[in-house]
């Protein structure tokens, strides 16, 4: 199981929300963003940062840091590491089992995620067995599209998913989030693409629309 950062409501937690970080950040790096978002207290959402597992990450010059999976290069999408993104699959599958043995319906749970992370949030929202409350990915894109249409769920089909990118992007150009909403609107998901006036990060006007989006979804 992934060590995890987590806040809990003050009663017990009615919806979930998953939130994986980007390459080489770990779980905190989004705790703080929690009361930009203007949730309702009433919905008693348990917000769960985990920490990816450590490795080597070619990218980083073989450097061991926290990632989901392995990165060549990042100019050259065609040398995804599969494997690795199944293994972390895996995991988050198990932290959503966390989630419902509290008793949180899995329709009301939230799976977000930033870069790496958000390319996982697609990942495993899409094949997870069960209804999920919608799938958020930031700055990011569609991993191993050749095996969507074979592995995605009918549960997820009609779930709300939501892509937000920086149209300055340095690292993963914004062209990458569009062909990946074209694809999956194209197999008939429920996608919208927001873009921002930002680079590789997150922006206010952003954060506003993730919070009124959360609040919609989970209450």
């Amino acid at each position: 199981m992934l060590q995890t950062i987590e806040i809990n409501p003050k009663s017990h937690p009615t919806a979930s929300v998953i939130w994986l970080h980007g390459l080489g950040a770990s779980g905190y790096d989004f705790v703080d963003i929690v009361p930009l978002l203007n949730l309702s207290p009433e919905i008693n959402i348990h917000f769960v940062f985990p920490h990816a597992p450590v490795r080597e990450v070619a990218y980083a010059g073989n450097a061991k840091i926290r990632a989901w999976f392995n990165v060549i290069d990042l100019d050259r999408r065609v040398e995804v590491d599969e494997e690795g993104i199944r293994e972390s699959q895996k995991l988050v599958s198990e932290l959503i089992a966390k989630e419902l043995e509290q008793n949180v319906p899995s329709h009301k749970i939230a799976l977000v995620g930033f870069s790496q992370g958000g390319v996982m949030a697609l990942q495993c929202g899409l094949r997870y067995p069960e209804k999920l409350a919608g799938i958020l990915s930031l700055s990011a894109w569609l991993p191993l599209k050749h095996t969507v249409t074979s592995e995605r769920s009918a549960s997820n089909q009609q779930t709300p998913i939501l892509m937000q990118h920086g149209v300055d992007d340095e690292l993963i150009p914004l062209a990458w989030a569009e062909e990946s909403r074209d694809y999956l609107q194209q197999l008939g998901y429920n996608v919208m693409l927001d873009s921002y006036p930002m680079r590789h990060t997150v922006c206010p006007d952003e954060i506003s629309v993730i919070g009124n989006w959360l609040g919609n979804l989970l209450c």
